[in-house]
């Protein structure tokens, strides 16, 4: 039995405690978390919530009383100084609070603009906590004038939302094309047509000189000479895992924090789980942020825990919801070199092949098409291109193939 201390009151942190308890492990079971609130949903943060269609009730994975039910001591609003492995202990402020096994699900930090070109002006945003969301409602309420900067998912989906509330949207992208990181250009050609459609002034290859403002943002300079008068700002320029208690503690980290396939970490008696942790994939070593893998390692980790030794298989899928179109992804498109569009009567999928091999697929409100995909690419199939591209062939059909 024991102490098992959890570190990180997110997705990761609430779904190995609960598995912890599921499995049958009777000893204490402490979750961390420097958040006020209770473990809860992120995705809805740039959606639903935002738009004001889901109460923060329903935000939270599990009513809090039901760690206390579950004999999982949750402590919220709690920072944690340091870890030291050697003596099994971690530091919260005065107190010393041991462990047998500790588990890291610290997630990922959002980036932020740099002071110095105006990233500590007010009604300058991020999108990554409640709080942070909270802070900007009565700026989307107010209406105006927006600038979104950044053109991959989060920054898309706040994009889509000031639109719909009928703000004036201008979301600028540095890069040549907004999602130019993660997807092919006809996934961007889709989400470029899209936002124009509902009236975003989508900017590609353009980027941020400074924000200008005397304490509060009022302005924009960018680097193609133009100026914009605007209300505030949306920073969506990625996110970095949070590594560095474990960094500091001596755990090896290498874009994240690095474990192997059963989610050990290189210090004995210490796991990671979910956006912060690093782990073997292939032939290759990466980094999932995605609420998927958040819950299947942490299961995973959990039953290791207890000496199950399992590896973790990861089955990559991911989404977004940007006004009507729900974007499906399975599987992971890296070393792509050819993509086949297949349209439909509601929508549109993207199959990404390297060669003859399928790696994964873009589904926009297709359904069919991603879950045959997800199928396809899990099982290791790979159709014939001219069957996908084939908008009247059977997609059922393939899986038999």
């Amino acid at each position: 039995m024991g102490r098992i201390v959890v570190i990180g009151a997110g997705q990761a942190g609430a779904s190995l405690t609960s598995k912890l308890r599921a499995l049958g492990h009777e000893g204490e079971i402490v979750l961390i978390g420097e958040e006020p609130a209770p473990p809860y949903q992120r995705p809805p943060l740039s959606k639903k919530y935002l738009l004001g269609e889901m109460p923060l009730e329903r935000m939270y994975l599990k009513a809090e009383a039901a760690y206390a039910e579950a004999g999982i001591e949750l402590r919220t609003g709690t920072h944690v100084d340091a870890v030291n492995t050697a003596a099994k202990e971690i530091h919260l402020g005065d107190e010393r609070l041991s462990y047998d096994q500790l588990a890291f699900t610290t997630g990922s930090s959002v980036r932020t603009l740099p002071a110095s070109i105006g990233g500590d002006l007010g009604n300058v945003f991020t999108v990554r906590t409640l709080a942070d969301v909270d802070a900007m409602a009565e700026a989307f309420a107010k209406g105006g004038h927006v600038l979104i900067i950044g053109g991959g998912y989060i920054g898309l989906e706040a994009a889509a939302v000031a639109a719909m509330k009928g703000l004036k949207t201008t979301l600028i992208e540095a890069a040549d094309r907004i999602l130019q990181r993660v997807a092919a250009p006809e996934t961007s050609d889709y989400f470029r047509d899209l936002h124009k459609g509902h009236g975003v002034d989508l900017r590609e290859g353009t980027a941020l000189v400074r924000l200008t403002g005397d304490g509060v943002v009022s302005g924009a300079e960018l680097a193609d000479g133009t100026t914009l008068d605007i209300d505030f700002a949306v920073v969506g320029v990625g996110i970095d895992p949070c590594i560095g208690l474990a960094s500091a503690a001596g755990i090896h980290c290498d874009n994240g924090i690095s474990v192997d396939a059963h989610g050990r970490t290189s210090v004995e008696g210490v796991w990671a789980a979910g956006d912060c942790a690093s782990f073997p994939y292939r032939a290759e070593r990466i980094r999932l942020e995605s609420v998927p893998n958040a819950i299947d390692q942490a299961e995973v980790v959990a039953a290791n825990m207890l000496g199950a030794g399992q590896d973790y298989v990861a089955k990559p899928w991911f989404w977004s919801d940007q006004y009507d179109v729900k974007l499906q992804i399975a599987g992971l498109n890296t070393g792509y070199d050819s993509v086949v569009v297949r349209t439909g009567e509601k929508g549109q999928s993207n199959w990404y092949y390297k060669g003859d091999e399928l790696l994964a697929v873009d589904a926009m409100n297709d359904a069919r098409g991603y879950m045959i995909g997800k199928r396809l690419v899990e099982a290791g199939k790979s159709p014939d291109k001219a069957a996908i591209a084939d908008p009247a062939s059977d997609l059922k059909a393939l899986l038999k193939a």
